[in-house]
């Protein structure tokens, strides 16, 4: 694959970044992609390593070792075929996944690995200036009725899927536009949203109806996601009106930091903060917006929504960004030989950290302090953890000003209502519970309802989504169908 030498004679290509003060002032995407040349060098430094290790690291098993092979050799379309075969949306991993390919790659047990991320973006966006993107209609239809509730990665994989298995399909969004957090959870100088506009007109060219602003079932009472539903339908009416019902909708519910103050004005979830700027962008008008303009702003959560947070404050022109992040500071380069090829825990620094953020490790907040009713500070504490408990250093005790709080510390389950109100049994932490043993794949205990992604597994990757969504497609063909002949 690639280069028989190319591994020793190439050092690793990097995407570049335009520069800050000017991405600063915008929030379009600043990635600087590869061009040709570059994309070959880095083909060329596939291995033909036997077990390529990167396609069992990447969770919709892309054939990485052939594409690269193709970009080296020049064969564009060619390329474009072999990643279309496992991955419907290349163009949103190719810019927001982690690249847990890399990871596995090979070359990085003593070297940089090939830059399989940027390959794949090149390709797909290649494939698409070129008009290779093509609607894949069915030649027949089957008759059968799925709905697919919820329009993130997973749901969008999933009904592309089954439209093209010949099923009638129909999304369902409970927000004005589709694309579940990508839309509203990934800003938009990490992915620009007309990617997800143009997928859902090549899905709707394949037959998926789309219904938007449509709630299945209810939020519960006073819940704090952010919803844009105009509608309602019950379960009980989705189950009646179709052959089959898939649940793909997010792990929406944020993880709250219950401790004294908590009520002040100005904290808020991440969720709450990020879909708004989104929505901005997208040409709405939105009342009363939280910005971070000339705020001293702490993001609690050292993630990558905890990044986003920071880059989109930087964009606001905050006064100042902090991080926290309970644990202890990562080191900088990982162990390779004992972490190899899963993984690895290391200090990863983002494009958003390098606009300007103070990072603070192994810190926890004690209490929220504020005047009239509205934060100003916090008091935090140095934390060690000895025989896997936490313990506060003494002495360490702080106080730090914010006049914006955003808690950024992961997510906890999907929305209870939705699986309530199917009657879907849940897991310990909330999910569906629902296996992806063969006999009884994505299956939920209700007859006919599915569920896949962050709705079934909790909170995860886009590529993860894509391919439970894949998955769980193929088993909703097998259980109306008797067989399938979609990819696994």
């Amino acid at each position: 694959m690639g280069k028989v030498t190319g591994f020793m004679e190439y050092e690793r290509i990097e995407e570049g970044y335009k520069p800050i003060p000017e991405r600063l002032k915008h929030y379009k995407e600043f990635t600087i992609a590869l061009d040709d040349k570059a994309a070959q060098v880095q083909g060329a430094r596939c291995m033909d390593c036997g077990i390529p290790f990167c396609t069992s690291g990447c969770p919709v098993n892309n054939i990485i070792p052939d594409f690269n092979d193709l970009v080296y050799r020049q064969d564009w379309q060619d390329a474009f075929t072999v990643l279309d075969s496992t991955n419907n949306f290349p163009e949103f991993t190719g810019r927001i996944c982690p690249a847990p390919c890399e990871a596995a790659c090979t070359l990085n047990v003593n070297n940089e690995p090939v830059g399989i991320k940027s390959i794949e973006r090149a390709i797909v966006d290649r494939a698409w200036a070129n008009g290779w993107v093509k609607p894949r209609v069915a030649a027949t239809k089957t008759g059968k009725m799925v709905a697919v509730v919820g329009s993130g990665p997973a749901g969008m994989a999933a009904a592309q899927q089954l439209a093209r298995a010949g099923h009638d399909v129909t999304l369902f969004e409970k927000n004005d536009r589709l694309g579940g957090l990508l839309r509203y959870g990934i800003p938009d100088f990490k992915m620009e949203k007309q990617l997800i506009d143009r997928r859902v007109e090549q899905m709707k060219a394949e037959g998926v109806r789309v219904r938007t602003g449509v709630m299945v079932g209810k939020l519960p009472e006073g819940s704090k996601v952010t919803n844009w539903a105009k509608e309602a339908i019950s379960p009980e009416q989705l189950q009646k009106d179709f052959d089959a019902v898939l649940l793909t909708g997010g792990a929406e519910q944020s993880r709250d930091l219950p401790v004294p103050g908590r009520n002040l004005d100005g904290i808020h979830f991440a969720m709450e903060f990020l879909p708004q700027q989104n929505k901005v962008n997208a040409g709405d008008k939105f009342k009363g917006q939280l910005r971070a303009d000339g705020k001293h702003v702490i993001v609690i959560g050292g993630g990558d929504t905890g990044s986003d947070c920071v880059g989109t404050s930087n964009r606001h022109g905050a006064a100042n960004v902090v991080q926290f992040e309970l644990m202890a500071q990562p080191p900088e380069q990982e162990n390779k030989p004992l972490t190899w090829p899963y993984w690895p825990y290391k200090l990863r620094t983002s494009s958003s950290h390098e606009e300007g953020c103070e990072r603070e490790f192994a810190i926890a907040t004690k209490e929220f302090i504020g005047e009239k009713g509205k934060v100003t500070g916090l008091k935090t504490v140095r934390v060690e953890w000895k025989d896997g408990k936490m313990i506060e250093v003494p002495g360490s005790e702080q106080l730090l000003k914010a006049d914006l709080v955003l808690l950024a510390m992961g997510f906890v389950s999907p929305v209870a209502t939705v699986l309530e109100g199917f009657g879907v049994d849940k897991d310990a932490r909330g999910n569906a519970k629902a296996t992806t043993e063969a006999a009884s794949a994505y299956a939920t205990n209700v007859r006919k309802v599915f569920a896949a992604g962050d709705m079934r597994r909790g909170q995860s990757l886009v590529v993860w989504a894509i391919r439970e969504g894949r998955q769980a497609a193929r088993a909703v063909d097998e259980f109306l169908m008797g067989t399938s002949e979609l990819p696994r």
